[in-house]
């Protein structure tokens, strides 16, 4: 993996240089020896952060931390990302076994039970919102390579979503 580390009010150090290569290596196997890791390190007041993005086949995987201690925040950036890189391996794993089978299922199925009305949720998701502002929100979507995106409105402080409209605009879902 080649790593692109930069930092905004702190010297990037051998030493936070080897902890994050330390740290980002334990993650070689799931990245090709061109993959680019791009790591920005900075310090605002008492607050160490790290955002690491890696771009991957058409997607971004990404994440940013923050504490009191630079290698802390190493530490926790490293297991978000592989806690990410294992969800992405398994949602393309399935991807794959579900097409093999698809063929098999299809023949199979009882199409006399079926009801094309029938409203059928396959999937659900549950996660943490975080307030942010709408802007903040769009960069976010795009970073995920999402069409949507849910959050808490920091100015509202009520669940508003983004979306994608043609042109390469933006719109947002607001609660009456």
């Amino acid at each position: 993996m080649r790593y692109i580390i930069s930092g905004k009010n702190i010297d990037v150090t051998e030493g936070l240089r080897d902890a994050i290569e330390g740290k980002m290596n334990k993650l070689e196997k799931y990245f090709t020896p061109e993959t680019e890791v791009i790591v920005t390190l900075s310090v605002e007041k008492e607050r160490q952060k790290i955002e690491v993005t890696i771009p991957v086949k058409g997607n971004i995987i990404r994440s940013e931390q923050v504490s009191n201690d630079m290698y802390v925040s190493i530490d926790l950036v490293e297991e978000v990302i592989e806690r990410q890189l294992k969800k992405y391996r398994k949602k393309i794993v399935t991807k794959k076994q579900a097409a093999a089978s698809f063929k098999k299922e299809f023949i199979e199925d009882d199409f006399d039970d079926y009801d094309e009305n029938e409203v059928r949720i396959v999937r659900e998701k549950r996660f943490s919102i975080k307030p942010m502002y709408p802007e903040d929100a769009c960069v976010q979507m795009e970073l995920l390579g999402h069409n949507f995106f849910v959050f808490l409105n920091a100015e509202t402080d009520q669940v508003n979503v983004v979306y994608k409209r043609k042109g390469n605009t933006y719109g947002i879902i607001e609660p009456e």
